[in-house]
């Protein structure tokens, strides 16, 4: 394993910025919020899961202890969000950034799904980040303040992606939004842009899209970008703190890819899957349900 490289941002970068991730419990949003905090920023951490959350802000903020903090939050309900929001401004001041990370994903026979299944993906991804963008953005307008959304998509935005079609259909309605909206709130000096990054390993996320070992021919294998490995959490931040930052004011609408030409070499898709028995999917989703009952348990 290669060290982490030195950062190539100064360590005050983002010093003034207040940033909520939602999603910050786990995964990327846990990872990309350390970076955050270590270049100056104050950063806000909502999630489901107040242990999760609590033991993520301790992690994020040694460099910089009292710089992170947590509200238990489910983003797929709107007017808890704005609740939260609301008391995010009163107790803290206004957010500079929103970086929309929440998401809910797993392999899946598309004919195998229940409306609840469906549900619980794309609320998670379409309604939850519509409920942050939108209850931190009418505050930005109303109080005439910049500010900046960052969406974590991924490239099925652009190919689609056989057995995770409820997560492409949200990632894709979030892509939409952020080109809608980049228009819509430019005079107002609000920027939307998202980033595609291409596979980089996290327990959770892992566990649900790769469960199996004949589940392994999906769109998580280094074998199938060109560079021939996985992206890593430091290269996300860094794309991160750059559209965080002042230095790109003028930027907006965009949804970057950074998945080391992975979609330019063929799309970045579970298409490979298609070669799973219905024994294979039993195993997978079996793995799946064992992982999502400990996230759950996790929520007590």
């Amino acid at each position: 394993m290669t060290s982490p490289k030195k950062s190539p941002f100064a360590p005050d970068l983002l010093v003034g910025k207040r940033i909520l991730i939602t999603g910050g419990g786990t995964g990327l949003g846990r990872g990309v919020a350390r970076h955050l905090v270590d270049h100056g920023a104050s950063v806000h951490l909502w999630g489901r899961r107040p242990a999760v959350l609590e033991e993520a802000a301790a992690e994020a903020s040694q460099s910089r202890p009292g710089s992170v903090h947590v509200q238990t939050v489910d983003v797929r309900d709107g007017d808890g969000v704005d609740a939260a929001m609301e008391a995010l401004w009163q107790e803290h001041g206004p957010v500079t950034s929103v970086v929309n990370n929440a998401a809910a994903n797993f392999i899946a026979p598309t004919e195998s799904l229940s409306p609840r299944a469906f549900d619980a993906v794309s609320s998670t991804v379409m309604k939850g980040s519509f409920h942050t963008t939108h209850a931190a953005g009418r505050r930005w307008i109303a109080a005439g303040l910049p500010g900046s959304v960052l969406s974590t998509l991924t490239t099925w935005v652009w190919t689609g992606s056989a057995f995770v079609t409820p997560s492409a259909m949200a990632k894709a309605a979030v892509h939409s939004m952020t080109m809608s909206l980049a228009v819509e709130w430019a005079r107002y000096g609000i920027r939307l842009n998202a980033v595609a990054p291409g596979p980089i390993p996290t327990d959770y996320a892992w566990e649900m899209l790769n469960p199996t070992d004949r589940s392994s021919v999906g769109a998580t294998q280094a074998d199938q970008i060109p560079m021939g490995r996985t992206g890593t959490v430091e290269e996300l931040a860094n794309l991160t703190i750059f559209l965080l930052s002042d230095a790109c004011d003028y930027l907006t609408g965009q949804t970057i890819a950074m998945d080391g030409g992975q979609m330019l070499a063929g799309p970045g898709t579970f298409a490979g899957l298609t070669s799973m028995t219905a024994e294979d999917w039993a195993a997978a989703k079996e793995k799946s349900k064992a992982a999502s009952a400990a996230s759950k348990a996790q929520r007590g």
